[in-house]
């Protein structure tokens, strides 16, 4: 039993008989005739009591005819569904927590906003963890930093992030990983795009620090970061998260992070204060930029094979 067979069926019931049905579905009256049977043979059952060359339903046939017209009926709004471009159903999605915590919620609002159908399934992880996840089908998709490899993901750039070196407003001006003075490094987890770039940074003046304290939350590095406990390297846009209000800023520009080059500019201190103390502040962070390269936060999923 098929589709096609439960739409003949319906046919002939609805038109009143196997002619009728024939020349409204432009099928020869034996091919009517011959689904219909074999539909009967397929069911083990008579879905028409025959009387003569009149047909009517019988008991089973009344049965059938009932769940003739919802399963036809539901294919037909599945036909319409796949063809429609309006979005709908789940969006598995994955993100880093930086992004998902500043620059996803605007949009994301938005996006569900307009197409309410949508229900977003949010994974937040680093790129280490979302990359496996998107090629093995976990998820649709996810925002991540560079670097992914091409194969076998689909990339499309989103946004150029900027990373801040952030230390208490008390520290020393930070020219090179050699003025950080050994003080301990604020680090997001392993598998982490932005670690990674600060640990480059470091070696690329032989410098790292021995103590490294791991926390799976930026704000938490920014509040350690303003009580002195250590440097560390975060997105300028989760300053914003904090408060914070900037008192003088200069570029370090294109540090020897990664891929991006190894040529520092000088720069003053920038000292980030709490604006409830907007005179005298007791407590802050002192930073630095570091521009990025551009597409290096990107949305990627898996290219199909």
């Amino acid at each position: 039993m098929d589709l096609t067979d439960l739409h003949i069926f319906r046919s002939v019931v609805q038109a009143g008989g196997i002619t009728r049905a024939a020349q409204k579905l432009n099928r020869v009256q034996s091919n009517v005739t011959t689904r219909v049977r074999q539909l009967e043979t397929d069911l083990g059952i008579e879905l028409f009591v025959r009387d003569g060359k009149k047909l009517r339903l019988s008991p089973a046939g009344t049965l059938l005819l009932d769940y003739a017209e919802r399963l036809l009926d539901l294919a037909e709004e599945a036909r319409e569904a796949v063809h429609d471009a309006k979005p709908r159903g789940l969006l598995r999605l994955g993100s880093m927590e930086s992004t998902a915590s500043v620059r996803l919620p605007g949009p994301m609002n938005e996006y569900l906003s307009r197409y309410p159908e949508v229900t977003v399934e949010l994974r937040i992880g680093t790129p280490r963890d979302l990359a496996p996840a998107v090629r093995e089908g976990e998820l649709d998709a996810a925002l991540v930093a560079e670097p992914i490899p091409d194969a076998p993901f689909e990339k499309i750039p989103v946004y150029d992030e900027e990373l801040v070196i952030i230390a208490a407003a008390n520290h020393p001006p930070i020219k090179s990983p050699r003025d950080v003075n050994g003080r301990p490094v604020l680090a997001f987890v392993t598998g982490c795009s932005y670690r990674q770039r600060m640990e480059d940074w470091f070696t690329s003046s032989g410098e790292m620090s021995d103590r490294i304290i791991e926390t799976s939350s930026y704000h938490a590095i920014l509040g350690c970061a303003v009580a002195g406990m250590g440097i560390s390297m975060v997105p300028r846009m989760v300053l914003k998260t904090k408060f914070f209000s900037i008192k003088r800023t200069s570029k370090l520009s294109r540090a020897g992070l990664g891929r991006v080059g190894a040529k520092l500019t000088p720069w003053s201190t920038a000292t980030c204060a709490n604006r409830t103390e907007a005179r005298r502040p007791r407590s802050g962070v002192r930073w630095s930029d570091y521009t990025r390269r551009p597409q290096d936060a990107c949305a990627a999923r898996c290219r199909p094979p």
